[in-house]
């Protein structure tokens, strides 16, 4: 009889299936690490190819292996399969980790105060305080909108409700039967126009809009469709030149317009794990970084609690409605129509020039969805924009550590003003 003991079950927690798409992430890492063995003849011949900063401790190292000997460069091939090994595993471990951590979110439900198909419209007002200065909080269609309510202490929409606003959430869900051909022009002209009526209804007031991501251009053309009904506008961000900086990207997605547009129209829809391959090819490394890093925190600590959380969110992932799909992926990405001028929402071009509301923009420098080159000429182009630089990232700037001094605050106060002027 085996003297090993039994592997211990977690009872109660159900194992996650992310990080997704889980093949390709692994798969990544694989061929990353075996690329590090494949290129060692080319270290001994003198013909690998460094990153300039790294050439002169190339040179010493070809130095030392030449004086080394044969032997040195066997060596050296152990050593790095070793590494190579290590981190694989590190990485293995740190989604295993993931996968059976006992976090789950828990936050109350929210009224849902209106809902049409699978869109619906949470309010999150304060019981003591639901006269406040209303906001429309419009988030991506691609996320869920939860990014903006993660846990109790990293949540925007409870921040501005306890601060005396009136944050109403849209909150899109997968597309359902009813969303299945849609357009952007029907989630803007169609669910937009009437969460906005309905916020409207609610409050008595006119609201401000804020959009976060994509959902900035949604509520960059729901403002400029109904002026009269938008109080002031808040872009997070927001993309909306999608060529600067990544004139290969666009190349790509023109090429791959008929093949991928096919597939598109045969399914119906862009699929979860197609879109987080998508995110996944912007940083190839970095699921193996986070996850590797993750093995290093306490279990039960707070930062590891934020890191489920977040990765839960990530993971978590709605499908595109195929004509939706269409015009992102080819329209912005491939074509760039809005900073071209060609995107319009029925039949009207959506011109930034044409915000007359206020409007703030806030813009992380380190965000690698939607890099600043990408943002930025959005402050340029609407007539009185303020805007405001930020340190974070793509995500961080919403739940980093830094998020309610350099984001929910500086939000909240300038959205007050509007409020009272």
């Amino acid at each position: 009889m085996s003297g090993r003991r039994p592997p211990r079950r977690r009872i109660g927690i159900t194992t996650r299936t992310g990080p997704r798409p889980l093949p390709l992430h692994l798969m990544t890492h694989v061929s990353a690490m075996m690329s590090s063995r494949v290129a060692l003849p080319l270290l001994k011949s003198g013909s690998l190819p460094w990153k300039p900063h790294l050439a002169p401790a190339a040179a010493a190292l070809s130095a030392t292996l030449a004086a080394a000997g044969p032997e040195a460069f066997k060596d050296l091939d152990t050593a790095v399969a070793a590494e190579a090994m290590r981190r694989h595993d590190a990485f293995l471990a740190g989604v295993d980790a993931y996968r059976h951590h006992r976090y789950r979110r828990d936050l109350p439900p929210l009224p849902v105060v209106w809902q049409e198909g699978t869109t619906r419209l949470l309010d999150y007002r304060a019981a003591d305080t639901p006269g406040g200065h209303p906001v429309l909080i419009v988030p991506s269609l691609i996320n869920r909108s939860y990014i903006l309510d993660l846990t109790k202490k990293r949540s925007l929409a409870r921040y501005m409700a306890a601060k005396g606003l009136a944050p109403f959430m849209v909150d899109w869900d997968a597309p359902g039967p009813a969303e299945a051909g849609f357009t952007l022009d029907d989630y803007i002209a169609g669910r937009l126009d009437t969460a906005l009526d309905r916020v409207t209804a609610l409050t008595g007031r006119v609201p401000s809009v804020l959009g976060y991501c994509m959902g900035g251009l949604l509520a960059l053309a729901l403002a400029q469709r109904r002026p009269e009904s938008v109080r002031s506008l808040v872009l997070l961000a927001t993309p909306f030149d999608f060529i600067a900086g990544r004139e290969a990207n666009a190349t790509m997605m023109k090429a791959l317009a008929d093949p991928m547009g096919g597939m598109i129209d045969a399914a119906g829809l862009v699929p979860v794990d197609m879109l987080q391959a998508m995110f996944a090819s912007l940083d190839p490394g970095l699921a193996a970084r986070k996850f590797i890093a993750f093995t290093r925190l306490p279990p039960r600590g707070a930062r590891a609690r934020d890191f489920v959380a977040l990765e839960d969110w990530a993971n978590d992932g709605v499908a595109l409605a195929g004509p939706v799909a269409r015009q992102c992926l080819f329209g912005w990405y491939g074509d760039n129509d809005p900073a071209e001028g060609r995107w319009r929402v029925r039949g009207r071009p959506v011109l930034p020039e044409e915000i007359a509301m206020p409007t703030l923009l806030m813009i992380p420098h380190r965000d690698r969805i939607v890099p600043p080159a990408s943002a930025l000429p959005l402050s340029e182009r609407i007539p009185g924009a303020k805007l405001l630089l930020l340190s974070g990232g793509h995500v961080g700037m919403l739940t980093g550590p830094r998020a309610k001094t350099e984001v929910y605050g500086p939000l909240v106060r300038w959205l007050r003003r509007q409020g009272r002027e």
